[in-house]
């Protein structure tokens, strides 16, 4: 049965944003998860929906129903994973390329949750729903590189609030298109849903998001380069976005830019996460080696 939660808005509270409210009372709901309740008409102020972002008034009466939790539909596959680090909290995974981080249509076996289920069994966060168990962010399909998985709530809450204020560390390395005449810079440009293609992301000013992606060169190869990117923020294809849209589509990304003959999908390796761990409050950070498709890469522009 789904779980319902009352709250008095007190005068302390008056003027805050109601998902904000919520997820500062409810340790084990992030923002996000608040504001997908909110969408199912799931929260109440005085007996009546609100948007996500209704500020409370002194005195309103909320009322949240959590819904009971749902069947995960994916299975447990055995398939080995790159397990970087491990503790009781939380693990760091290197995923290779081309493996889906959580099942959708189209790819509902063969994923990292999939591998994840096997290996942790019960043991993850619950906060992304049942399709993403312990995903507190994503990488896409053709990016290789780290993951931070959640093997708890408290963690998940955690992590994602370091995500959201920008004091996670990300960083990128990738093999761009062109010649870069500034050999570092900042794109900070708002990113939302493409108007006519909705698999696909764009620079707009409409229902979007800012956005923020810092970059240095490493190595220009005439018509191509070996760049390191770190991200502000983390919105979907963020830098392969950003960098099609400064004239330098990441190599092999056949949607912002053109395919590369030997590899599948784009060029781009998550290096380098950094991280407050949630229990010991200490500062971590983890690097990944270069993998096979991105040396035989730079490789290859070498010789050119």
């Amino acid at each position: 049965m789904s779980e319902i939660i009352e709250y008095c808005c007190e005068p302390d509270s008056t003027a805050m944003r109601i998902d904000r409210f919520i997820a500062g009372n409810q340790n084990n709901m992030t923002r996000s998860a608040v504001q997908n309740l909110i969408e199912q008409g799931k929260i109440l102020v005085n007996n009546k929906p609100v948007s996500k972002n209704y500020k409370l008034k002194c005195n309103d009466r909320i009322t949240v129903e959590i819904p009971e939790p749902q069947i995960l539909d994916a299975e447990p596959e055995n398939i080995p994973l790159d397990i970087v680090y491990e503790d009781n909290d939380l693990l760091v995974v290197n995923k290779p390329k081309g493996m889906v981080v959580h099942p959708a249509h189209g790819n509902y076996n063969g994923t990292l949750v999939n591998a994840l289920l096997y290996h942790c069994g019960e043991s993850l966060s619950g906060i992304n729903g049942v399709i993403r168990p312990g995903i507190v962010h994503r990488i896409d399909k053709y990016t290789s590189g780290l993951l931070i998985v959640a093997k708890n709530d408290k963690s998940h809450v955690h992590l994602a609030e370091q995500i959201k204020a920008h004091s996670f560390t990300r960083e990128y390395e990738a093999v761009a298109s062109g010649f870069f005449k500034e050999t570092e810079g900042t794109v900070n440009a708002p990113i939302g849903r493409h108007k006519t293609d909705r698999k696909k992301m764009c620079v707009t000013a409409e229902n979007s998001r800012n956005a923020v992606t810092h970059y240095s060169v490493i190595k220009q190869y005439g018509g191509y380069a070996h760049v390191r990117l770190r991200l502000e923020t983390g919105r979907t294809h963020q830098i392969r976005v950003h960098l099609a849209y400064i004239g330098h589509a990441v190599l092999g990304d056949d949607v912002y830019g053109r395919a590369y003959k030997g590899i599948d999908g784009q060029c781009l390796h998550a290096r380098k996460i950094g991280f407050i761990h949630p229990t010991s409050n200490k500062y971590m950070e983890f690097t990944s080696d270069l993998p096979d498709y991105f040396v035989s890469v730079l490789n290859r522009l070498e010789r050119m």
